[in-house]
């Protein structure tokens, strides 16, 4: 087990008792012998114990971070010594997909799931990654650990078709595509070394989550849209329809390609609607005023609101936004267009920019539809 072999034994435990503790309050769900626990509750639990960043929330190919590490955190019943689990949903490419047969559809569907990962791995400055289960039996839970490779192309094979999926392998890990709900699983087989974790699970946890809550005051933080963050669109509103998005040609991320004046290939910006200055006016600094603005790899950046309206949030030097999305990220050529279609296959298409203090900020990509859910809470 590459991660928690490396972890100290007090740490281990630690995390074991936290899993224990959580799968005794089960009879609160079930009557099962099987312990039960939320996947949010394990991605969080193991954040906390080995000081992980939690990615969970961030539509990433990872749910968490410690270092260059990326990890895949699993939570399913185990009755076996194999499962099929999700790892991927292609939801809003579901039309597309269905156009596509037999091992065109397989390609592709290897060539997206890739994408995906190298996607977060460029944006998270991750090197290597695992994938940490928690797989629940009866009375325990097991943990262990697998690889997280991409899908090897060059080595597909084994294509087997149905009406309702389409399955095949790489030579390492087998995989599933479901039509319906345009879902990748991949097959999870337990390996020679695991760590059990007994569980006793509780006959009254009713009364145990009445005395906790007699003697705590319990106030989770909500984050809250227009406070605590924004979302700021990459496509053009103006040109823009609800089904047919598009990213403006010669401003914001490809403000480099306009007109009239010598334009630097890596003058871009995030473009800012009014409206999030008309319902937001307090969240960002006034216009010029500089501030810090932190991406995903822990690289700070410096930032402020520019042009007309305070219509556009850049970087200094400027370039440095371009370096970091469309050549980093996005892997886009110098003077290469960036299109809505380069977006919507990564299933992203805003940015969410959340609040830290008044003069430090953190931003990242965030998923499809997300400015539109977003002016619903505002």
């Amino acid at each position: 087990m590459i991660f928690l072999n490396q972890q100290p034994v007090e740490v281990i435990d630690l995390y074991k008792n936290y899993l224990k503790s959580v799968g005794t309050l089960s009879k609160l769900f079930s009557d099962s012998p099987i312990p039960l626990i939320h996947y949010r509750v394990v991605e969080n639990i193991f954040c906390k114990v080995f000081n992980a960043e939690n990615l969970a929330r961030e539509d990433s190919a990872y749910d968490a971070k410690k270092g260059s590490l990326g990890i895949g955190i699993k939570t399913f019943t185990f009755e076996s010594n194999t499962k099929l689990e999700k790892i991927a949903e292609f939801n809003r490419l579901s039309a597309y997909l269905r156009e596509l047969k037999g091992e065109a559809l397989l390609l592709r569907l290897s060539e997206l799931r890739n994408q995906r990962i190298e996607f977060a791995n460029n944006n998270y400055n991750i090197h290597s990654a695992i994938y940490h289960c928690v797989s629940r039996k009866e009375n325990l839970f097991r943990i262990f650990e697998v690889d997280y490779d991409i899908i090897d192309i060059e080595k597909l094979s084994g294509l087997k078709i149905t009406d309702k999926s389409i399955s095949f392998h790489d030579g390492k890990s087998e995989y599933s595509f479901l039509f319906s709900k345009s879902t990748l699983f991949r097959k999870f087989h337990q390996p020679l070394e695991y760590i059990d974790v007994p569980v006793e699970i509780a006959k009254e946890p009713f009364e145990i989550l009445l005395q906790l809550y007699e003697t705590l005051n319990l106030q989770p933080k909500i984050q809250r849209a227009g406070i605590d963050y924004v979302i700021l669109p990459l496509y053009s509103l103006r040109e823009s329809k609800s089904n047919n998005k598009k990213v403006a040609e010669k401003s914001g991320l490809n403000q480099w390609n306009a007109g009239g004046r010598k334009r630097d290939l890596g003058e871009v910006y995030i473009p800012i609607p009014q409206i999030i200055h008309q319902v937001c006016p307090s969240f960002f600094p006034p216009r010029d005023k500089t501030f810090l603005l932190k991406i995903p790899s822990g690289e700070i950046l410096t930032a402020k609101l520019c042009q007309e309206n305070s219509k556009a949030l850049m970087t200094n030097p400027n370039n440095a936004l371009a370096e970091w999305i469309l050549r980093k990220i996005l892997k886009l050529s110098e003077g290469e267009l960036l299109t809505y279609e380069r977006l919507s296959f990564l299933g992203v298409d805003s940015m969410k920019v959340s609040k830290v203090t008044d003069n430090e900020y953190y931003i990242d990509f965030a998923e499809v539809d997300s400015f539109e859910d977003f002016l619903e809470k505002i």
